[in-house]
């Protein structure tokens, strides 16, 4: 199997934190908390069961359409959020081995995959609030929020929007940053213009160099690598300077619920730091695996989520 460049540790650091630093807060001016739905818990209308499978659209505050998909049945509904220029397919292989016990939820955040693009403010902030209007919609009493990258962000951001619904969050190769200083203008700047001057190649470089470990998966790598790099650039790009921008500071002290972490041996987790600031926090680390470990090792990716799900619903039923 061919093995892959692997970039200095510095640049690998630096690369990482573009997608795994997991900030959160864009302030929550004009933020509204989504509605509660007035369904019973776990119990689906009518229409939800002809819908099946199928796509299924709402509206963003902003007005911007977005597509999700709900598979099985049961409480808590567990929401599956994608990272930065990514889409729901991320979460294919997890779909089976959640839907036996849980009604899952993909989407696909504004911009990525099938939901509108018709927005001039790519903050994480409003993208919490895809998923608040997705959470909206769900007749489950609970919800547990799953993101990977980026999505984690999101999930954490989404988090104090929906309320008391939210029983608990897991974070997929996220979380790395909670308690280090933010990057400078300077330093934002700096990371994002190769993105800027040649998203494509520039993307493509990142994920073959710096998001999987020695000895991946050759045709895995360059699956993501080329899917990541066709996203539209005039949404990706600042969408990253909206992600490198983030404070996390603002957001943590507003998280009330356990915080499950799962991540790749690629890059170190100091879990200690992160307690200071999430002192729920729980970590599970998959050795020998990279940045896109739900993909990567999915039997043993599932299991360690199951084991999360299970922890969470345990604790809110107490």
């Amino acid at each position: 199997m061919r093995q892959l460049p692997i970039a200095p540790r510095s640049s690998l650091l630096g690369l990482l934190l573009i997608l795994a630093a997991c900030g959160a807060h864009q302030g929550s001016q004009g933020v509204t908390a989504a509605p509660a739905p007035s369904h019973d818990a776990g119990a689906g209308t009518a229409a939800d069961a002809q819908l099946g499978e199928g796509p299924r659209i709402t509206l963003s505050p902003d007005n911007v359409h977005i597509e999700y998909r709900v598979y099985g049945s049961g409480d808590p509904a567990v929401l599956l959020v994608h990272g930065w220029a990514c889409d729901e397919n991320y979460w294919h292989a997890q779909l089976d081995a959640l839907k036996a016990r849980y009604t899952v939820v993909t989407l696909n955040l504004a911009g990525h995959g099938a939901s509108g693009a018709n927005r001039t403010d790519w903050s994480m902030a409003n993208y919490a609030q895809d998923v608040a209007a997705v959470a909206s919609q769900l007749p489950n009493r609970h919800l547990v929020l799953v993101g990977h990258s980026m999505g984690a962000a999101v999930a954490l951001a989404a988090t104090p929007l929906i309320g008391e619904r939210v029983i608990g969050v897991v974070t997929v190769e996220a979380l790395r940053s909670v308690g280090e200083p933010p990057l400078t203008s300077r330093d934002i700047e700096r990371r994002v213009a190769p993105f800027d001057a040649d998203f494509v190649g520039a993307t493509r470089n990142l994920v073959s160099s710096s998001l999987f470990e020695r000895g991946a998966d050759a045709a895995l790598v360059q699956k993501v690598a080329y899917s990541m790099s066709l996203r539209p650039a005039a949404v990706a790009v600042p969408t990253l300077r909206s992600l490198l921008s983030m404070d996390l500071a603002g957001l943590l002290p507003a998280i009330h619920v356990p915080v499950y972490a799962i991540n790749s041996d690629l890059l170190p987790t100091d879990a200690g730091r992160i307690r200071r600031s999430l002192p729920d926090f729980h970590l599970d680390v998959l050795d020998h695996t990279g940045h896109f470990l739900m993909l990567e090792d999915p039997a043993r990716f599932n299991a360690v989520l199951l084991k999360d799900l299970s922890a969470i619903s345990e604790r809110a039923a107490h």
